[in-house]
């Protein structure tokens, strides 16, 4: 191998180690967090229960995340260094949902149980349902949109 295809394969290497270290959460206590933050979660958790604060970057923005359990159910919200809600995650009851979206995730889930279901929120609109399907051993997630349609990518 020359010595710029080593170069190369090298930098590619390094690259991607930076971008998943970037990915990855890092958990921080309540007090790690800027104010415009605070102020939302005091506002968010006002009816659950925190379970715990996180970071990380994302497409080279800060976001913090806040799990917590509102009536009994898992709830994630991710708020940018402004106090603005970029996401959230709430965990829904299949049977809850409308009868089109009941159908497309057992569709989509095929042979798979479906474990778990959440509701994802981004900027204040519904944008899909994920469902989290194990079939045998294996796990995988699968999604649809709020009327239980094909999306054109993941969200």
């Amino acid at each position: 191998m020359n010595f710029y295809r080593k170069f190369f394969l090298a930098m590619l290497a390094g690259g991607l180690t930076v971008l998943t270290a970037q990915a990855q959460e890092k958990k921080i206590t309540r007090r790690q967090l800027p104010p415009a933050v605070e102020k939302t979660v005091a506002r968010e958790s006002q009816a659950g229960t925190i379970k715990g604060f996180a970071t990380e970057i994302e497409k080279g923005r800060r976001l913090y995340e806040m799990e917590l359990t509102v009536n009994g159910h898992n709830k994630d919200i991710l708020i940018d260094k402004r106090g603005m809600i970029v996401e959230e995650e709430e965990e829904v009851a299949l049977d809850s949902l409308p009868a089109t979206v009941q159908q497309a995730l057992k569709k989509a889930a095929g042979s798979g149980t479906i474990e778990m279901i959440e509701s994802l929120t981004k900027n204040a609109k519904l944008v899909a349902y994920e469902a989290h399907v194990r079939t045998g051993k294996r796990r995988s997630e699968i999604q649809v949109g709020p009327n239980g349609e094909k999306l054109k990518k993941p969200e």
